[in-house]
């Protein structure tokens, strides 16, 4: 009977953190996806990243009582309750990343049926590293890396210099130009892009937290990150 339990509870394990790999993976490509369909002026690509958001929702939801049914079927300790906790934990941050992705898809289907934005490029570099972070924070926790999820608010430092500096781009080329409702869209996007980094910092949080079951939340001085 004992084998038998423990059976049940190493795949309920394994199977809440294969979920959250598999989230991250989606969430991931939302976001690549979103910013490929910004640069190509593909409404089709955007209304792809909308409707496939609602997996990512899935997911979360099943993290969640996957969770929720490990703490009171097996009521785990130690290293197993932290995974348990920072599995819950990231697929909330995950699902926000997604939404950030889907909240960028809805921006570049306005931006796609106006005239072209030469500036827009300047996305480029904040997706690039918001995108390096995202990877590198999933790396973290899967591989239970916790000098890589350390590293990363430091990292994330450079995200906020690239989001201030193309904001305060943006927001002179309104006043050069008055189109001030695409630069208004492009304003948003760099901010989707500086909270995804936000997110993926405090992944990287909680990978240490899985990894050493040390709490650097507040020694990282960490944001809280919105969908905006």
């Amino acid at each position: 009977m004992q084998q038998h339990i423990l059976k049940d509870f190493d795949h309920a394990m394994t199977t809440l953190r294969g979920e959250v790999l598999t989230m991250a993976g989606l969430a991931r490509l939302n976001l690549e996806r979103a910013i490929q369909a910004l640069l190509d002026r593909n409404v089709e690509l955007a209304n792809a990243v909308i409707a496939d958001d609602n997996e990512v929702d899935e997911l979360e939801r099943r993290v969640d009582q996957l969770g929720m049914d490990v703490l009171v079927r097996f009521h785990p300790v130690a290293s197993d309750l932290r995974l348990v906790v920072t599995a819950m934990k990231i697929s909330m941050n995950l699902e926000r990343i997604s939404d950030h992705a889907v909240s960028i898809s809805k921006r570049a289907r306005k931006l796609a049926v106006g005239p072209e934005l030469p500036d827009i490029n300047l996305i480029e570099p904040l997706y690039t590293l918001a995108d390096h972070l995202l990877r590198d924070a999933i790396s973290s926790f899967s591989d239970r890396n916790a000098k890589l999820g350390e590293s990363l608010h430091a990292r994330d430092k450079e995200l906020d210099r690239l989001h201030r500096d193309a904001t305060a781009t943006f927001g002179s080329r309104i006043e050069e130009t008055g189109r001030s409702e695409e630069y208004l869209h492009l304003i948003l996007i760099v901010r989707s892009l500086e909270r995804v980094g936000d997110m993926a910092a405090n992944i990287g949080e909680n990978a240490v937290f899985l990894d050493v079951a040390k709490d650097i939340r507040h020694e990282a001085g960490r944001k809280v990150a919105d969908v905006g």
